[in-house]
């Protein structure tokens, strides 16, 4: 397809984990792009050109020549599929599926770590106090999982780089940057894909003062 370049839609803050996944994925394709942010405070994502584009009226939404697609796992599988010279997910079935697994239980579930350590720990430095007690178990859900998935020593998910290290990794700092303990190679698992030049274009992005 040729229709490029395409239009991503995120939030103003750029606080959004999933607008964050898709514009990586971009990033890594080397497929052109421009960025458009919507305030959704100002509920610019419920205006008339915005509603026109994403019946859902929400972000992240690609753009692309009179066809527009929103929630960040449909446009990543789909970016996948029509461009697949550059793999963001592996090749393989069966760790195809997983990682899949990997970004649905994501946003799904571990809610209680979504609310008590929002992302704005994560790109704007936000602390927050100690975790409540469901929270709490949420969090052991998730090192237990994460340490389950990844071996000693494994720098990514599924022996390269996935764009579900990138999910893992943004569930995981927001506890690791909020001071929470988390085990040391889950930290440097963490680290390592914040170093990855398509996670720090996003994470370098301009924000506005809360």
């Amino acid at each position: 397809m040729t229709d490029l370049p395409m239009r991503l839609y995120v939030d103003a803050l750029f606080t959004s984990p999933y607008a964050m996944s898709v514009f990586v994925t971009l990033r890594e394709k080397g497929l052109p792009f421009e960025v458009r942010a919507l305030d959704l405070d100002a509920l610019e994502q419920q205006s008339p050109v915005f509603t026109g584009l994403s019946v859902t009226q929400r972000v992240p939404t690609l753009e692309q020549a009179g066809f527009a697609l929103s929630e960040s796992s449909a446009i990543t599988e789909y970016l996948e599929d029509v461009f697949p010279q550059v793999p963001v997910y592996p090749r393989e079935p069966r760790q195809r599926a997983r990682a899949r697994q990997i970004q649905a239980w994501l946003r799904s579930d571990l809610l209680a770590i979504r609310q008590e350590r929002s992302t704005l720990v994560v790109f704007c430095g936000v602390q927050y106090g100690p975790l409540s007690t469901q929270a709490q178990v949420a969090a052991d859900k998730l090192i237990a999982a994460a340490q389950q998935w990844l071996a000693e020593g494994d720098d990514y998910l599924f022996g390269q780089w996935s764009i579900a290290d990138v999910d893992l990794a943004v569930m995981l700092n927001r506890l690791i940057l909020n001071g929470d303990p988390v085990p040391a190679r889950l930290v440097a698992y963490a680290q390592r894909q914040w170093q990855r030049p398509s996670v720090q274009a996003w994470v370098n992005q301009a924000r506005p003062a809360l």
